[in-house]
């Protein structure tokens, strides 16, 4: 399915009409294909839940497996470095208590791992700009800092975010680049919170009550504090000490990130050392980094 590079210098009003046909069959193709396996893998997915040890759901999802494998290998041009090789690869993993990957994660959530590469990849035909060769398009450099992102909607605009505040932090913005840096933490830290759930928070020995400013056991996690998702994300092992170095006005982010309160006064220190945490957030819920 991979489709060799056209050769544009010798273009024609015919020529540039045919390969755009070209290039508009070959979408769709990697599309039809790509739509079929998901759909699949929302069956098994399904089965697997209600029967997790079942034999021949077990055959079916090794199929599965293996025609999703050779279709990220055909996107991907063979090639292991290629985000989406990657990120198949990492779908067979899971995580320790102590954060580290290993190998043997449930069945039904390796399905719905290589569901969401499988998404990621029809989402990126979706963009691919007419008279671009799909293959080729597949290969540029995509981002995959936020990959470890459980909710696929936030990774885009977690990746966009980043990109702004590296630009604002060089621009000597400071006071966005550090909103925008906590805007980035919280996002990823409350994904990672609900992901794990507040039953499996609950058993990591993190009682009801006042933490970090905020109360546990009432209401969703997304409505706690800012500096209370901090705190039970470091209690349940999530991630490690490291927001301990967060400046003080980082934690009142919230305060003034609408634009309310007394205007700040932050320094490039404060900017930078915001930024810094942040990395070591992003390494703490994505060991493989």
């Amino acid at each position: 399915m991979r489709v060799p590079e056209s050769n544009e210098k010798s273009q024609t009003g015919t020529s540039s009409l045919a390969m755009d046909d070209s290039v508009r069959i070959q979408v769709e193709t990697y599309q039809t294909h790509l739509q079929g396996l998901i759909r699949r893998g929302r069956e098994l997915r399904g089965t697997l839940q209600t029967d997790p040890f079942g034999q021949d759901a077990i055959t079916a999802t090794r199929k599965w497996q293996e025609d999703c494998g050779l279709t990220i290998n055909q996107l991907s041009g063979g090639s292991k470095a290629h985000w989406l090789a990657r990120s198949f690869s990492g779908a067979f993993l899971k995580r320790s208590e102590g954060g580290v990957a290993v190998e043997g994660a449930a069945p039904a959530e390796i399905v719905q791992r290589l569901l969401d590469v499988l998404e990621q990849a029809v989402a990126t035909l979706s963009q691919v700009d007419k008279g671009t060769i799909p293959s080729a398009a597949m290969e540029q450099p995509a981002p995959h800092r936020f990959d470890f992102v459980h909710n696929p909607d936030l990774r885009p605009i977690v990746e966009e975010a980043y990109i702004d505040s590296k630009r604002q932090f060089e621009e000597r913005d400071y006071e966005q680049a550090l909103l925008t840096s906590c805007g980035i933490l919280e996002a990823i830290v409350t994904d990672a919170l609900e992901y794990k759930g507040l039953t499996a928070i609950a058993a990591a020995g993190v009682p009801a009550g006042t933490i970090g400013g905020g109360n546990i056991g009432e209401g969703a996690i997304g409505d706690w504090s800012f500096n209370t998702r901090l705190a039970v994300a470091e209690k349940t092992g999530l991630i490690r000490s490291g927001c301990a170095r967060l400046p003080a006005v980082a934690r009142t982010y919230r305060d003034h990130a609408d634009g309310e309160g007394p205007p700040l006064e932050i320094s490039e220190r404060d900017a930078r050392v915001t930024g810094q945490v942040l990395h070591v957030v992003m390494k703490d819920l994505d060991p493989g980094r």
